[in-house]
């Protein structure tokens, strides 16, 4: 229904909505097909390649891959592989009768030294019905590598990693957004449909959480509970529910009053019932846009946790960790290192946003 809402009237004025639900839509195909699309299909994306660190987007070079015979399980295909692949970035090749020379790729034009892989190690890596190794490892094993997004400091490539990184952002916000719905709900129901005492305590917990700055209470739960990333998610989650228990506890006051909600009492349903089968599909609409705004904080606060250190660790391809590492760049002429992966967190948070004063506008 929200949907057919958001389409139903097209106007130029609804642009910036309509590019948030292309671009949301997009990065979550990304978030659940990331190695079905990334060059780098090693877990994390964390193949180094010192060779050629810190090249510019649209960098070319020849690639010698050495192959592993490993049977590639399912779950690969979803959290990528739990081994190395190992590659080489060369200028040129030759084969010898039992090897194959090359010269490692180096932005020094002086460095020539050649190394040499024995032919062997192909052959027991390599399909049995291959009758002429050479010829295979030409057409299967060496090929043109672009890397669109070029390389950070470390040679791995960046159009993975932050590809990867809508993985990220995308499961926090998620799970923060769901904790704290659950955590809002509860709350904001007890206080507002019981009254009373009971909404006493619940609007003292929501004004001590509400007095404490969000960034500073995540940081104090992260802490505690070390990092990693599930303690991002509750962190965060316990730290962006009050707005949502403020909201739902305002809406439940409100609609109880009603009169529908005053026949579901004479007719004897229990307040279990009441709350959940006709309070909270009524409030449904205000839920979801604080739902989408939450979203967006959550992906803030996770890129200002990794930034500090203290959110989801290396070499878990986190956008805020890479503006971390490569925030120094932006003076020191590789500031693409810095400013793509800050492209795409703004791009994503400005989505969710929009997509919250869409609906709060339509209310």
């Amino acid at each position: 229904m929200i949907f057919s809402n958001l389409f139903s009237k097209f106007s130029l004025s609804n642009t910036p909505y309509y590019f948030s639900i292309f671009f949301i839509g997009t990065c979550f195909i990304f978030s659940i097909f990331s190695y079905l699309i990334i060059p780098d299909k090693t877990r994390n994306a964390n193949t180094m390649n010192l060779n050629i660190q810190s090249v510019k987007p649209g960098f070319k070079v020849q690639t010698l891959y050495l192959p592993s015979k490993k049977n590639k399980k399912l779950s690969e295909y979803v959290f990528g592989t739990d081994y190395s692949i190992e590659q080489y970035a060369i200028k040129n090749y030759r084969f010898s009768s039992d090897s194959i020379y090359f010269t490692l790729y180096s932005k020094y034009e002086d460095y020539n030294d050649e190394l040499s892989i024995s032919l062997d190690k192909y052959k027991n890596n390599v399909p049995n019905n291959v009758q002429d190794i050479k010829s295979y490892i030409v057409d299967n094993l060496i090929s043109e590598k672009i890397f669109y997004f070029g390389t950070d400091l470390y040679g791995r490539d960046l159009f993975s990693r932050v590809i990867l990184g809508t993985r990220v952002s995308f499961s926090i916000g998620l799970m923060a957004v769901l904790i704290s719905t659950v955590l809002g709900l509860f709350f904001g129901c007890l206080g507002g449909y019981f009254g009373g005492t009971i909404d006493k305590i619940v609007v003292y917990i929501i004004n001590v959480f509400w007095s404490i700055p969000t960034l500073l209470l995540v940081i104090a739960i992260s802490l505690s509970l070390g990092k990693g990333f599930w303690q991002v998610y509750i962190a965060i989650g316990f730290s962006v529910w009050v707005d949502v228990a403020r909201l739902v506890r305002g809406k439940v006051i409100s609609e109880k009053a009603k009169d529908y909600i005053v026949a579901s009492k004479i007719l004897g349903f229990n307040n279990f019932r009441i709350i959940i089968s006709h309070i909270v599909p009524n409030i449904l609409g205000p839920l979801l846009i604080i739902a989408a705004a939450n979203f967006a904080s959550s992906i803030l606060l996770e890129s200002g946790l990794s930034f500090l250190g203290i959110g989801t660790q290396p070499p878990v391809p986190s956008w805020g960790y890479m503006i971390k590492e490569n925030y120094q760049y932006i003076i020191l002429g590789n500031a693409y290192l810095a400013f793509i992966p800050a492209f795409f967190l703004v791009l994503l948070v400005s989505s969710f946003m929009f997509l919250s004063n869409y609906y709060s506008e339509k209310k």
